[in-house]
């Protein structure tokens, strides 16, 4: 299809496909960006993610997520029908098979007990970052959006009448604030898991947190139970105030709700209850519609477990707490489907007498709810299977209340996909109007002041202070569709106020200097405005401000690239993010600028000039500029004035290659890079590259397989594959040959496991000797996963250009491990997902570098010198340590 021009010079956004991490599988989604309709004269280029082709994709998309394990399924397994590419994050810890609960807790006692480096962790990015940065207003920038200072992914908030707000972030833990926001400290450190499912504040004033964040997308992680804080304005979660034993270990958890003095948690295993006032004791499992597929049961194995028992939220009478409504299904679908309530001391499904919230299986979803403080009123938020599978516009089955105030109903829709659309939504475009991720964006509060004033979060925030009868979107997805927005570099948004970023996950309603706040929650981090806050004639929020404050650093990495910074001395530092594009910070920087949007992958950044920089937006979108994408935006009347330039390779356009695709320049040569998708593509122009065409391909995996791994030194390249890429039949090798396109062949690993059957997920070269090489090895051993040939070990070594290997784990944990890296003097360092370990040179045994919470860290960097080593975690921003104090 040609490359269409459009009216409005917007920056481009993402499409976004997501996984659950340790679930096997999940539905496949693509984001499209907002359209140009709404006109601002000239026509202009839209950047390199063309509406065309992500219509395209998304339009795919939808054929393939079909309701899972329906009673005449034949195969009986989701992951089968999801594009390749869509699984990423879960397969590499989760492949050949299905990990049993426990794993993560049992390696953080692991790595607890190494022996510990010398040096401390620098925490590089504890600064604002400001996505509008008006320095970078090129054409893949998202800045000028509306969006402000951002940090990582908020999965839940809670708030309490004395100014304190408690952020709960998807992979950095849970943070604190004294002041009604900003000023955050992180009080959760201590804990094994920083993957937050849920936070809530019970009525002694007791914070209770949830781990294990639901939201079901690519890069969630399982927790390690319930912890309660019983002073929250002071102190810090400590692992020995665990409610209960083991049994929500390695669980998701989406909501806890308070009632008849007992603690209910809506878990991926079902509904556990606990008391409230003894917490020693264990969890009782009130409901689980599929308790065969838990732990210890005879289909626990089985590749569909995960999808099996999900329950979303729990809604309790508040006139008797006796009576307890259940939100229980797979967003994707399944029989189990539907709201429960218990008669007789059976949970049974129920059928009917709802009014309009759905009793049918397919329109039930995840779901959310939310009660008036006087009892009044419940409201809910439903996501539809059927819709998310039939309707390439919204998921959303709708808004409902029950006027009654009991959670039986009957139940009033109040609001759909299309209402909230023309209540001056920004997303009014086929194919992505609001609810289309409502699987994903949900989160739902009532003002305690007033039963009929609500805040509903989607991929937007709205209000309503008629209980439903009118909507406004107080926080729009963005400012690029509306005429009062500007890419004048002189004003964040042109006439526009501020507004959220966008994907709602947590909200919360607080009191601070006598005033009452709504905080919301979102892939960008925390914003608040007043609870009866101010609205333009668009019925926009004016008055939303972002608590993102640089004190709070939860930013989800996927890289980091290190060079000089020739215009000012010292370092320029970036790295690829999700959802908030890719950063930039420069040695003289108070803050940092965005200058590439949506998820940033993989990067490559000149030694010699930090400025010369490649972001890899998702499935080989790699972008390219010279001068840190630094523009004042008019190339949107001039596009012979963009200085960032679209250089993918075609498997991008084939979408043959994983969601973040490996990209990588040869050790030797920075100007010859590889980059991998079904084929090994290799430029020798490095930074002077201007269009996709310059790659070659240099090999072929073949259909149905794409790169996991690359890496090159002098010329010859290490490339790892799989495919399947799923525990459905999954398969990985590994490939070497030259950049020339000389040599290529498959290498041989031995069938006795002596390199397991798991995700590929790095190499590091010896840069003395080409044939030296180690490998890295995600997932868990075979001892957590049932999955076939999953083998023993994370770290490999060869040193005969990999025709043999030899298990060097030694006495690492069994960790999921993300990459590696031979330093300067002969050691290596180890990034896993629990934080990162060395190996002394001529030493055998590893050791815990520093001390990082127990935050994933996915790829590690030195400085050009080669004295200092990055690591990009993802939830906890960028951290360096000298290399010489490891010693």
């Amino acid at each position: 299809m040609p490359v269409r021009e459009v009216l409005v010079p917007v920056p481009t956004r993402r499409r976004r496909w997501f996984t659950v991490c340790a679930l096997t599988a999940s539905a496949a989604l693509v984001a499209i960006p907002p359209s140009a309709a709404s006109g601002h004269g000239g026509a202009v280029p839209f950047g390199v993610r063309t509406l065309d082709r992500l219509a395209k994709e998304r339009q795919k998309s939808v054929g393939v997520i079909s309701p899972h394990l329906r009673a005449d399924d034949d195969d009986g397994n989701e992951a089968d029908e999801i594009a390749e590419g869509a699984d990423q994050y879960a397969e590499a810890r989760t492949s050949p098979g299905v990990v049993a609960p426990g794993a993560y807790g049992a390696a953080w006692s692991s790595l607890q007990k190494l022996p510990e480096t010398g040096g401390s962790w620098r925490h590089i990015t504890g600064l604002p970052y400001n996505s509008d940065d008006p320095r970078y207003r090129d054409i893949d920038s998202n800045s000028s959006g509306g969006s402000g200072n951002v940090t990582g992914r908020m999965a839940a908030l809670a708030a309490d009448d004395d100014g304190y707000v408690y952020a709960g972030s998807a992979g950095g833990g849970v943070w604190r604030s004294r002041t009604g926001g900003g000023h955050w400290q992180p009080i959760s450190d201590r804990l094994p898991a920083q993957s937050t499912g849920a936070l809530a504040v019970d009525g002694a004033g007791r914070l209770w947190l949830g781990t294990g964040e639901a939201t079901t997308n690519a890069d969630a992680y399982l927790g390690s139970g319930v912890y309660v804080l019983a002073h929250p304005h002071h102190g810090t979660f400590s692992p020995r105030r665990r409610v209960g034993s083991t049994e929500l270990e390695s669980t998701t958890i989406h909501e806890l709700r308070f009632g008849g003095g007992k603690v209910w948690a809506a878990t991926s295993k079902g509904v556990w209850s606990h008391s409230m006032k003894r917490l020693s004791g264990p969890w009782t499992l009130e409901f689980a519609p599929n308790p065969d597929y838990l732990p210890g049961g005879s289909k626990a194995g089985d590749p569909a477990a995960p999808y099996k028992n999900i329950a979303n939220d729990i809604a309790i009478d508040p006139k008797d707490p006796s009576k307890v409504v259940l939100a229980v299904g797979w967003r994707s679908g399944d029989d189990y489907n539907g709201f429960y309530t218990e008669t007789g001391g059976t949970w049974t499904r129920i059928t009917g007498g709802l009014g309009d919230l759905p009793a049918d299986a397919d329109n039930i979803g995840n779901v959310t709810f939310a009660r008036s403080a006087d009892g009044s009123r419940y409201y809910a938020i439903d996501q539809s299977p059927e819709q998310l599978n039939t309707n390439p516009d919204s998921g959303l089955e709708g808004i409902f209340v029950s006027k009654s105030g009991s959670p039986a109903g009957p139940w009033t829709k109040i609001a759909d996909y299309k209402g909230l659309a023309a209540d001056n939504s920004a997303l009014t475009t086929a194919g992505y109007m609001p609810g289309v991720q409502a699987w994903y964006n949900q989160f739902l509060a009532v003002d305690p002041s007033d039963p009929q004033h609500v805040y509903a979060g989607l991929e937007e925030v709205y209000e309503t202070k008629d209980g439903g009868t009118t909507w406004s979107t107080v926080g729009p997805y963005w400012n690029f569709p509306f005429s009062c927005w500007r890419i004048d570099p002189a004003r964040q948004t042109g006439d526009c106020h501020q507004t959220t970023h966008s994907d709602q996950h947590g909200v919360a309603i607080g009191r601070y200097q006598g005033r009452s706040w709504v905080y919301v929650g979102n892939d960008g981090g925390v914003y608040k405005r007043p609870a009866g806050g101010s609205q333009d004639a668009s019925g926009h929020a004016t008055d939303w401000t972002s608590l993102n404050d640089g004190t709070i650093d939860t930013l989800q990495y996927y890289s980091v690239g290190i060079g000089r910074d020739l215009d000012h001395g010292g370092l320029s530092v970036t790295g690829g993010l999700q959802d908030n594009g890719q950063s930039v910070l420069r040695s003289n920087d108070k803050v940092m600028g965005s200058d590439f949007g949506g998820d940033g992958g993989d990067t490559l950044t000149d030694p010699a000039n930090g400025c010369d920089i490649a972001e890899e937006y998702v499935y080989l979108a790699v972008q390219i500029t010279q001068n840190c994408a630094v523009n004042d935006g008019s190339w949107a009347t001039d596009p012979s004035k963009v200085t960032s330039y679209n250089v993918a390779p075609a498997d991008n356009a084939t979408s043959e290659a994983r969601f973040i695709a490996p990209l990588a320049a040869d050790a030797k040569d920075s100007g010859t890079w590889i980059a991998g998708g079904r084929h090994i593509w290799v430029q020798n122009h490095g930074y002077a590259i201007r269009s996709g065409s310059e790659w070659t391909s240099v090999h072929d995996f073949g259909a149905g397989r794409v790169a996991t791994a690359v890496a090159a030194s002098g010329g010859k390249i290490y490339a790892a594959w799989c495919g399947p890429c799923n525990n459905q039949g999954f398969a990985r090798g590994i490939a070497v040959g030259n950049a020339d396109g000389t040599g290529w062949h498959d290498i041989t690993l031995p069938a006795d496991g002596t390199v397991p059957n798991r995700y590929l997920s790095g190499f590091a070269i010896d840069p003395k000797n080409a044939d030296h090489v180690f490998l890295a090895v995600n997932g868990f051993s075979r001892h957590w996963t049932e999955g076939p040939g999953a083998g023993v070990g994370h770290v490999f070594e060869s040193t005969d250009g990999g025709t043999t290997w030899t298990d060097i784990s030694a006495n690492l944990p069994d960790v999921p491990t993300d990459s590696a890296l031979v330093t300067a003097d002969g050691g290596l360092a180890v990034a896993t997902d629990l934080g990162v370990v060395h190996r002394a040179p001529g030493h055998t045994k590893w050791q815990r570098v520093g001390r990082l919470p127990a935050v994933a860290v996915l790829q590690l960097k030195t400085s050009p010198d080669g004295g200092t080593l990055y690591a990009a975690t993802h939830g906890r921003g960028i951290h360096a340590i000298r290399l010489r104090d490891l010693d």
